[in-house]
């Protein structure tokens, strides 16, 4: 099984309706679902020392994690706020990524032998990295990294240089607009694939030029909370282990079933979508991104937050 690294952001989701924070935040949320799949997953980042980043260090720890090579810091974690209505989340004032905002991780040499252990790397937009993707790509083999919706043409001409996949999440773009924002970043530099998830609309991915459609596995949502994210992280695990079986059989082999690598790979990547869709809906059925939540006592900053 492939090894999978988030780098970046960890946060916690402040539920404010319940009282309740969760661990998440993109970078942890690939390394945990990684480690749900059963790859050695590991994630490097900057933890807070206050309640949030304590319980999040506590919950990683629990899911035996690597995070030998985290930075520990003084100061707040990140940390979103949030309320569910009608089971989609809605996000408040948070603070915008806490002391990962202010001190996000500055890759050493040691840092980077240890990235080249791994077969997928991903970070994000929240992930304050932006700088330190040139250290990536070098010592990558495969770079993941998700722009959300908030990405304009200049961010993307700095960053899809180094990155080997997109994410992109779309809601209710029009899917021409959407591969026109694919095609937009495959020139810019994002050297293999684009992943546009919609929601309850599904996916869209852009493969070395070929579209790929996947419809969603509708299921009464509880929380969304993490979906697209479970999304990429069960298509793109299950892609690249499976690439590692593609061969080109030679001419003398004949040409029933499938027997050529382009031929099994777009297989695959139908493959691994449906098996995206179906994990992403389960995500739907839990609280949070991957569950642990601990009660809290919301603080004035809360109240005011939710009121406004």
């Amino acid at each position: 099984m492939i090894k999978v690294l988030g780098i970046g952001d960890n946060v916690c989701d402040k539920y404010l309706h319940t009282k309740t924070i969760y661990p998440g935040g993109n970078a942890l949320n690939i390394a945990v679902f990684g480690k749900l799949f059963g790859t050695q997953a590991a994630y490097l980042g900057t933890f807070g020392d206050d309640e949030v980043g304590q319980h999040v260090y506590s919950v990683v720890k629990e899911l035996e994690i690597d995070i030998s090579h985290c930075r520990m810091e003084e100061g707040e974690n990140g940390c979103a706020r949030v309320m569910l209505i009608d089971g989609d989340r809605v996000f408040l004032k948070g603070n915008r990524g806490g002391i990962s905002r202010i001190k996000p991780p500055v890759l050493t040499k040691i840092d980077e032998q240890y990235i080249s252990g791994f077969d997928l790397i991903h970070t994000s937009i929240h992930s304050f990295m932006e700088q330190e993707l040139p250290k990536i790509r070098q010592a990558a083999g495969f770079v993941s990294m998700d722009f959300s919706d908030r990405y304009d043409e200049a961010y993307l001409k700095l960053c899809c240089p180094h990155i080997d996949c997109a994410e992109i999440s779309c809601g209710d773009m029009e899917e021409g607009e959407i591969q026109k924002t694919m095609n937009q970043m495959m020139e810019f530099g994002c050297r293999h694939m684009v992943i546009a998830t919609r929601g309850s609309k599904g996916a869209i991915v852009m493969a070395d030029g070929k579209i790929y459609e996947q419809s969603p596995c509708l299921v009464k949502a509880r929380d969304t909370m993490g979906a697209g994210d479970s999304f990429i992280a069960c298509f793109l695990i299950h892609y690249l282990e499976g690439m590692k079986s593609a061969v080109d059989f030679s001419s003398q082999s004949g040409s029933r079933g499938i027997v050529t690598a382009e031929e099994f790979k777009d297989m695959l990547i139908r493959i691994s979508l449906y098996r995206a869709a179906v994990f992403s809906s389960k995500q739907c059925q839990r609280d949070g991104s991957f569950g642990f939540g601990k009660e809290i006592e919301l603080t004035e900053e809360d109240l005011r937050v939710m009121n406004m």
